[in-house]
């Protein structure tokens, strides 16, 4: 017999080739030992539903989608930055809170002072509000930590997220986020020390399942991340980008030739970037929270990404001083207010290209037949209004491989 089956629901599967948002209308779907062994229409049940499954759950008439997937946030860290907001309404730039000592840096002394206890309490609470949102996978980077002992604390803390908040993590090294003081008199010993050091120390741990970086004036040159992604790939970890998003550095390009998972925000990116990412398979991360948060006029090229087939993901982009938004569906709704991105588009990209971008579509993303079990239950009456409604208690429960981790079912 299935451990459980649910019916009385609509899928939107997410897979793509068929109707709008992979959709089966009056729909059911099983799982046996925390994946997905059948789903189809209702009415082609091998049987009825109760001599099919050990538990049989009842959904209102709503809509099962994938778990939603944040494949970009910055979700432990030390502190806030709420002052910064003020400064920036009060016409201050990123940039020049950041190169006044603020921005990023900020971040890294507060992160470093806290503990592990600290760090472990303040993302929980942000990983809370998530998940009430339907979120059952998520993307934690370092990068506030800019050494190896707090980055390696960074990293441990997001590994603890995962078993305390029931999602699944993927840990992401950005030791190329900011320059830390120590070093500002000597960079190359710092993206050196990224590269030789703290790279190897990472993989050799487990504690990282890829390296990423911010490619910005204010950030680290092309060059810089090529030698670190470099190293890298020498180590068996994936790579992706902070590419593009307030100046062009060709960051994407680079990404591409390193076939990196993803390139993220991409405001500026040229068409020699799309081009060079179309031929890599690489995702294009859209972040319309920091767009919206920086009050940022340069969009980022959505039709021509569409156009050149690039992947299009959406994320949240959690993080103290350019989005602190820990809702998902808040970012669905600024993807196609902002950027003109339909609801289907801005659902795939928080599911199927969400999961493409961490290198997990084959087990997460969509809901098929082998894959894990995990749910999004909503009581919606069709799936555009996750993009739609703002601040609407939509979930009506979430699934995480096969089991209902928080709301109730019938």
């Amino acid at each position: 017999m299935w451990d459980t089956l649910w019916i009385d629901a609509h899928l939107a599967t997410m897979t793509a080739g068929g109707p709008a948002y992979g959709a089966i209308r009056d729909g059911a779907i099983a799982a046996r030992d925390g994946r997905i062994v059948w789903l189809g229409a209702r009415g082609d049940l091998p049987g009825a539903p109760e001599t099919l499954a050990k538990n049989v759950r009842r959904c209102g008439g709503g809509w099962i989608t994938p778990g939603l997937v944040d494949c970009h946030t910055h979700l432990v860290f030390g502190d806030d930055r709420a002052r910064e907001f003020e400064l920036r309404l009060e016409g201050a730039s990123y940039e020049e809170i950041a190169r006044a000592g603020g921005g990023i840096v900020s971040t890294v002394k507060a992160t470093r002072a806290a503990t592990v206890d600290d760090l472990v309490a303040s993302a929980a609470r942000r990983v809370a509000s998530m998940t009430r949102q339907g979120l059952t996978t998520v993307e934690i980077k370092s990068g506030y930590g800019l050494d190896l002992e707090n980055e390696l604390k960074m990293l441990a803390v997001a590994s603890a997220l995962g078993a305390r908040a029931k999602v699944r993590v993927r840990r992401t090294f950005l030791g190329l986020h900011a320059l830390p003081p120590e070093f500002v008199e000597d960079r190359a010993a710092y993206v050196q020390l990224v590269a030789d050091v703290m790279i190897p120390a990472m993989a050799g741990a487990g504690a990282a399942d890829a390296v990423d970086a911010f490619c910005e004036g204010i950030g680290f040159t092309a060059d810089e991340v090529d030698y670190v992604f470099s190293a890298a790939r020498a180590n068996g970890l994936d790579v992706k980008l902070h590419a593009e998003q307030l100046s062009n550095l060709h960051g994407a390009a680079l990404a591409a030739r390193y076939a990196a998972l993803s390139a993220d925000h991409l405001e500026y990116l040229d068409d020699a970037g799309i081009s060079a990412m179309a031929m890599a398979g690489t995702v294009a991360v859209l972040l319309p929270g920091a767009f919206y948060c920086l009050r940022e006029t340069q969009l980022p090229p959505v039709a021509k990404l569409r156009a050149a087939g690039v992947r299009l993901a959406v994320a949240g982009d959690c993080n103290p001083g350019t989005s602190p938004i820990a809702s998902p569906l808040m970012a669905m709704n600024m993807a196609c207010t902002l950027f003109r991105l339909t609801p289907e588009e801005a659902l795939v990209g928080m599911t199927r290209e969400g999961a493409r971008a961490l290198g997990m579509l084959d087990d997460i993303g969509t809901l098929e037949a082998g894959k894990a079990c995990d749910l999004a239950i909503w009581d919606v009456r069709e799936p555009a209004e996750l993009s739609y409604w703002i601040g609407l208690d939509l979930l009506r429960a979430r699934v995480l491989a096969g089991e209902t981790i928080e709301g109730e079912e019938a």
